[in-house]
């Protein structure tokens, strides 16, 4: 993944929402997780690293490249890379496969045809391919997640950044898309994942990355972090969440 963080800081009014921030994070890292409380600066993190905003202090370095901060430079970055927010972001007026194919066609340039082929397919990579005529409003949260899944990957991006992509879900719909994800995860796809599931974190992660109140506290590989943690607020924060 080959990823490096250096003294990045993001404000929004007088509310700092990361504080110099420093991290490497090394070419064997497939699968990075941030975890931590609610409001501790990861979906800012990620926002950050997939070229979405910009921080206001520091460079962020990925594949040994400074991410441009000029739109011309950062819309090129978040076309190489996809995307996957809590909210699942289709377009009601748009049935799953034209939610699919109309990045193909206005974002990649591809004609209408192929865009429509390579939907197909990825919907029916993940089990959707009987409801491509289906619009949101007829699909489960779980399928309309999957959908977003399914947009996301079908230009094969570089990096697929999930900001808590379960957390408008029930239980079973919850368990129906991190298998999807773990799937990829599988097939080496680098994924960038902001997540409250910390028995999937552990599962699937190569690095977890702890952010609270804007700072990293803790990094490490899951068994380290999960079974070892050091610092006095991963252990609080783990020993609450891990209980039940």
């Amino acid at each position: 993944m080959n990823i490096e963080l250096h003294d990045i800081s993001r404000v929004y009014g007088e509310s700092r929402a990361l504080h110099s921030l420093n991290l490497s994070i090394g070419e064997s890292v497939r699968v990075l997780a941030l975890i931590g409380p609610s409001g501790g600066g990861k979906s800012t993190l990620l926002r950050l690293l997939g070229g979405l905003e910009v921080p206001d202090t520091g460079e962020i370095r990925i594949g040994g490249k400074n991410l441009p901060k000029d739109e011309a430079g950062l819309l090129a970055h978040r076309r190489a890379n996809g995307y996957v927010f809590q909210s699942f972001n289709l377009f009601p007026h748009l049935d799953a496969s034209s939610n699919v194919a109309l990045p193909l066609i206005k974002v990649h340039g591809r004609g209408e045809s192929e865009a429509r082929s390579l939907a197909q397919a990825s919907l029916e990579r993940f089990g959707l391919g009987a409801h491509a005529r289906k619009f949101p409003a007829e699909l489960s949260g779980g399928q309309q997640q999957r959908v977003a899944l399914a947009r996301a990957i079908v230009s094969k991006p570089k990096l697929l950044l999930l900001d808590e992509p379960t957390s408008a879900l029930d239980p079973e719909m919850t368990s129906e898309v991190l298998e999807v994800v773990a799937e990829l995860c599988r097939d080496g796809q680098e994924i960038i994942l902001a997540t409250h599931e910390m028995g999937f974190a552990r599962a699937v992660a190569d690095q977890i990355v702890f952010l609270d109140e804007g700072s990293i506290s803790e990094t490490g590989p899951p068994d380290q972090l999960f079974d070892r943690p050091t610092h006095e607020v991963v252990k609080r924060f783990l020993g609450k969440v891990m209980r039940w």
